[in-house]
């Protein structure tokens, strides 16, 4: 999770800012495809928007987005999911890759909440996942439906990406995504100065889990499939 200081995180780039590193190649995920293909079963971002444009406050207390920030978050919630909208700060955090690491990240932190079947950590540079406020008196997201491995569908100007819960972050803070989220959202992935300030909003499919962790074929699959029954189209 990161630090959400500005000057923290400038004074950090300054000192550590390594060489560019070339971007990964990102595959058009099946969703979009079908999406852009106008399929009949496709869950567009305006069918997901559309249901959560409404709040029904959940957490008793609402949060910041960075540490100079008012506290203006709230997360919401039906009978089917909980969710937020804020902005998407970068985690980094986890197994040490080329693009995550100590030398690319000046807040990197070599552990995830929560870990692969085989016990080691997530890949933050490959597996795409949310960041999830650790419990507090401001809410408890275990108390929701919401556990290590859930579903959640990251919508960003007219995309839906499918993710999974896979880390936790400062209690009085929320919106971050790792570093293969962003990605797959055309959101700029650099830890150091990358991520959006809004405009990104984060549906978590209450009971839903992936087992293992990391397979993410299984994260989009289910995410469409519980997509398409929480905005009728199933």
């Amino acid at each position: 999770m990161r630090v959400p200081s500005l000057t923290l995180a400038a004074a950090g780039a300054a000192l550590l800012a390594p060489a560019a590193l070339p971007a990964p190649a990102t595959a058009v995920p099946p969703s979009e495809r079908r999406n852009a293909a106008g399929g009949e079963d496709a869950v567009t971002a305006a069918d997901l928007l559309a249901r959560v444009d409404k709040c029904t406050q959940l957490s008793p207390r609402r949060y910041r987005t960075d540490a100079d920030d008012r506290a203006t978050v709230r997360v919401c919630g039906t009978r089917d999911v909980v969710f937020w909208k804020a902005d998407l700060d970068i985690d980094c955090d986890g197994r040490p890759t080329a693009r995550c690491n100590r030398r690319t990240d000046p807040l990197f932190a070599a552990t995830t909440a929560f870990q692969q079947s085989d016990g080691r950590q997530l890949n933050a540079a490959t597996l795409p996942y949310i960041v999830v406020p650790a419990p507090s008196r401001r809410w408890d997201f275990r108390e929701h439906g919401v556990r290590g491995g859930a579903v959640a569908a990251v919508v960003y100007r007219g995309r839906v990406r499918y993710a999974v819960v896979g880390d936790t972050g400062p209690r009085d803070l929320i919106g971050e995504a790792s570093y293969a989220t962003a990605r797959s959202l055309g959101i700029r992935a650099d830890p150091r100065d990358g991520g959006v300030a809004s405009g990104v909003t984060y549906i978590v499919f209450r009971d839903s889990r992936i087992e293992p962790i990391e397979d993410h074929a299984a994260a989009v699959s289910t995410g469409e499939r519980l997509a398409r029954r929480f905005v009728g189209k199933n």
